[in-house]
């Protein structure tokens, strides 16, 4: 009886079901994770030295409050050094759930960019979430205010079903 076994992939480094050469498929669709702003931050650094977590997503769970940075930078790879940061504020989670590298971060309806990594420089205090966007950005800048909904979204090219 053939079994759906991940086995080792060809060169380019998909994973295979055994016996069907299909590719194995990690991400399916997810629900959103909402918060709402607790404190608003604004200011910003060149120089800050923040370091990449080895891990594209993380656990949150409702009433954790974590930190909202933005940055130009777009460097991936674990331990990558991130300088050019924008602090927008913190984030109370209201929706327990999976924040995945890639995903939208919307706040007060407005596209503010995408889910770059995690720097975990004040952990277990909270995380450092960090969002690539097209220009780093603070609270100020944004005009938030404590209380704006914040959400983290699966992007639509990101859903793969098995």
């Amino acid at each position: 009886m053939e079994r759906d076994v991940p086995v080792a992939g060809p060169p380019d480094g998909a994973a295979r079901v055994a016996g069907r050469g299909d590719p194995v498929r990690e991400d399916g669709p997810k629900r959103p994770v909402g918060g709402s702003v607790v404190k608003v931050l604004v200011h910003r650094r060149d120089d800050r030295g923040m370091s990449l977590e080895p891990f594209a997503s993380r656990c949150v769970r409702r009433g954790e409050v974590h930190e909202l940075v933005t940055t130009d930078h777009a460097e991936t790879s674990a331990g990558a050094r991130v300088d050019r940061v924008g602090f927008l504020g913190f984030v109370e989670i209201e929706d327990a759930g999976v924040l995945d590298r890639g995903d939208e971060v919307w706040i007060g309806g407005e596209l503010v960019g995408r889910v770059l990594g995690f720097d975990a420089c004040h952990h277990p205090n909270h995380y450092n979430i960090l969002i690539n966007a097209a220009e780093v950005r603070t609270g100020a800048d944004l005009g938030l205010k404590p209380e704006v909904g914040v959400l983290f979204s699966q992007a639509p090219e990101a859903v793969r079903m098995v």
